[in-house]
């Protein structure tokens, strides 16, 4: 097996919403995307007091791609107009495919904002194919129980898969497109191989910690990027830590985005926007 070699790593630079301590190393200077994915929001870690006003992102649409998101502390309610509703406590993911378009909120539950508490989410966006933009929307929330722990390297290395295959393991997120995608947590000194298809894109974006791929050191907060010249990624880490590593076939398509709309061409953003407007997307009513 050939090893990939980094071609770059990039800081996630601050940015934050109101109150939200975010970080967000996708897009970033010299970087629009790492197709198919075209952007990470590292929100917290911080602590929310007693009688706060919780997350921010109230109903908003999106069409034309898929988000992701991982709730590593805390929990998140979601509320979308295809008719989904859950709270994910921390260590779950919800996966949400906007399709022709949805309607949703990702909001802290009302026991959150009254008791307050550890906060830290990420949010990944992954592009459709054009031939997949107006497919059904759908969502599946996963709880922290129902996801596969994988232990490699005597138990140092823990993967928690969420949609693809290893090890004669599935994850329960079937993607539309083949998209890999786990969250991997080594102690200081666990390391692992992963097997990358030639072709596929890596995604990989250290949260917590500090590790080296494929002898780069990568501290976190940062974005790795790497060549299409192996079939492994090599991940070794220098004290405990937390990496998000995905990897999927490129769309290769234009990308034409507009807020919270990707599409291929500016005709289609316009036919979204057209769309949101005239109620075609549906709407969801926050209690």
């Amino acid at each position: 097996m050939a090893t990939r070699s980094v071609t770059g790593v990039h800081p996630a630079l601050r940015d934050d919403i109101g109150d939200l301590v975010t970080h967000r190393p996708l897009p970033g200077p010299g970087l629009e995307q790492v197709d198919p994915f075209l952007f990470l929001n590292h929100h917290g870690p911080q602590t929310y007091p007693p009688g706060n006003g919780g997350l921010p992102f109230g109903p908003h649409p999106h069409r034309g791609f898929e988000t992701v998101t991982f709730i590593l502390e805390g929990e998140l309610a979601h509320l979308d107009s295809g008719g989904h509703e859950s709270v994910i406590r921390a260590g779950g993911v919800q996966w949400m495919t906007a399709g022709r378009g949805l309607v949703h909120a990702e909001v802290s539950p009302a026991s959150f904002k009254r008791d307050g508490g550890k906060l830290e989410i990420l949010q990944l966006w992954v592009n459709l194919p054009g031939r997949l933009k107006m497919s059904t929307p759908a969502y599946q929330g996963l709880q922290a129980e129902q996801i596969p722990k994988l232990a490699l390297d005597e138990g140092r290395v823990t993967v928690e898969l969420i949609s693809g295959t290893t090890l004669g393991r599935t994850g329960p997120v079937q993607s539309l497109t083949g998209v890999f995608m786990s969250v991997l947590r080594l102690a200081a000194d666990g390391g692992v191989a992963a097997p990358v298809p030639r072709g596929d894109a890596v995604f990989l974006y250290v949260v917590r910690g500090a590790v080296q791929v494929s002898g780069t050191p990568v501290p976190a907060f940062h974005l790795v990027t790497l060549a299409d010249d192996g079939d492994e990624v090599e991940i070794q880490a220098d004290e405990d830590s937390v990496v998000l590593f995905g990897h999927a076939p490129p769309c290769n398509e234009p990308v034409v985005a507009h807020g919270p709309f990707v599409m291929n061409t500016a005709e289609e953003i316009m036919d979204a926007i057209r769309d949101y407007r005239a109620g075609r997307f549906g709407a969801v009513k926050l209690g």
